[in-house]
């Protein structure tokens, strides 16, 4: 991989919290290095309020966040697309458009916290903890030596990333 900004794709069925969250937490992380977006399949049309608010309290910016259908980068002249992940079982199942250039993609499926039940308190600490475990993720993808690994080798790293809810470095090395 090369020193260029690389895109980076997370898909989820509605795009309205685990995506969401996915795009922010990476363009905070692996700002200068990687620009990320999300969308679905079946777009909600409204990001999730807990989502907007874990975020804005974590001191993301949210203003350009959005549901949006992942038609649109598809499309042509959208960004080509060097990462894609998927981060709920029902988009790693579904047939997904032909992504331009091959891009790697891995599977890292989390818990939906928006399909959570319970009291406030419950489906906040749900956000949170889905929160939690993509910056885990993320954190741990951002600092990958990308110069010096080929496509096969990164892209086990990122399957092995995705595996675990609570992976550390030491376990991708």
């Amino acid at each position: 991989m090369n020193d260029n900004i690389h895109n980076v794709l997370f898909l989820c069925t509605a795009n309205s919290a685990r995506s969401v969250l996915g795009e922010a937490i990476f363009n905070r992380l692996g700002a200068g290095r990687f620009r990320a977006y999300s969308a679905g399949s079946h777009p909600r049309g409204s990001v999730h309020p807990f989502a907007i608010e874990l975020l804005r309290n974590q001191n993301h910016p949210v203003d350009q966040l959005r549901s949006k259908s992942w038609d649109e980068f598809a499309a042509a002249g959208a960004p080509a697309m060097h990462f894609v992940f998927t981060v709920c079982d029902d988009a790693a199942s579904e047939v997904c458009p032909i992504w331009p250039g091959q891009p790697i993609s891995a599977h890292w499926g989390v818990p939906d916290p928006a399909g959570v039940d319970g009291t406030e308190a419950e489906r906040r600490f749900a956000f949170a903890d889905t929160y939690r475990m993509l910056h885990n993720r993320i954190s741990i993808f951002v600092s990958l030596p990308m110069q010096s690994l080929d496509r096969l080798s990164l892209s086990r790293r990122l399957d092995a990333i995705g595996r675990s809810a609570d992976v550390t470095k030491e376990q991708i090395a």
